[in-house]
């Protein structure tokens, strides 16, 4: 997903999973994606292994395996599926085991897990046939787990973005318009297509929301190098990406060098029907 407030998508635009090409596209260059993309908070972490009944982890969307090693730090056993062969390869190399699939036509093979965690990641998988198939994969109790960073960067270095990312890019469906409480509208797209995917396929109790507000301070050359990361940009030819790099290296240095960023970290968490 974009990082830049990723925005709504214009009414008539298909849904973010539906978009394959850019789905896929992250792996582009996954040291620099390991490198620059945040962790999640630890507290998020403590409380899904927590509430798990047991510590086998299915890592959905896993990329480079940023959230997979963080599990794996809490004590749990992780399998990542990946549709990208370039970010398993990399999550391979840091520890993780990685099978090359899209979750929907993944092969559990008969096997089963405690919970089913998605780091920025569920978006780009159907959200009703992704939730059948996460109660179809745990143990009675286990969780499915989808979480999501939001935030919201200095408007000067959000408007630069937009302005030429418009300019190079007129007929693309993403907005990067920010408007008040951006990060709460940006939170309410991916919970909402989450909570409601997994009402519609059953098999689940009510799903709740989890949130965790942080903040973090980037310098110009932070941001910047996480920039290219986002799916907006992973696509863009060598010239371009310099351009958009040089305008908002400009709007960072008019407005001194930093970038202070609140970022929201949010989850949606629901149970698998028949606990004991």
């Amino acid at each position: 997903m974009p990082t830049i407030s990723p925005g709504q998508s214009r009414p008539s635009a298909p849904e973010p999973h539906r978009y394959r090409q850019m789905a896929e596209s992250f792996g582009v260059d996954p040291e620099r994606y390991d490198r620059a993309r945040p962790r999640y908070p630890d507290a998020l972490v403590e409380r899904i292994v927590a509430a798990s009944p047991g510590p086998d982890v299915l890592d959905v969307g896993c990329g480079t395996g940023i959230a997979a090693r963080q599990f794996q730090a809490a004590g749990c056993t992780v399998l990542g599926v990946e549709p990208d062969a370039r970010m398993a390869d990399f999550a391979r190399r840091s520890g993780v085991e990685v099978e090359v699939a899209t979750f929907e036509a993944w092969d559990p093979a008969g096997r089963d897990f405690d919970t089913v965690a998605a780091g920025q990641a569920w978006h780009w998988v159907d959200p009703v046939a992704g939730a059948a198939k996460a109660a179809r994969v745990l143990r009675p109790g286990g969780l499915l787990s989808a979480f999501w960073h939001v935030f919201e960067p200095p408007p000067e270095v959000t408007e630069a973005f937009a302005a030429v990312y418009r300019r190079m890019v007129p007929d693309s469906p993403l907005s990067f318009q920010q408007r008040p409480d951006q990060a709460g509208r940006n939170a309410a797209f991916f919970t909402t297509k989450a909570s409601d995917g997994i009402r519609e396929a059953g098999g689940f109790g009510a799903p709740e929301q989890w949130r965790y507000d942080w903040e973090r301070s980037y310098t110009r050359d932070e941001w910047l190098d996480q920039l290219p990361t986002t799916g907006a940009l992973t696509q863009f030819p060598p010239d371009k990406l310099a351009e958009v790099l040089e305008t908002v290296g400009a709007a960072i240095d008019a407005i001194g060098g930093n970038v202070p960023v609140g970022y929201t970290t949010v989850a949606v968490v629901a149970a698998r029907s028949g606990a004991t």
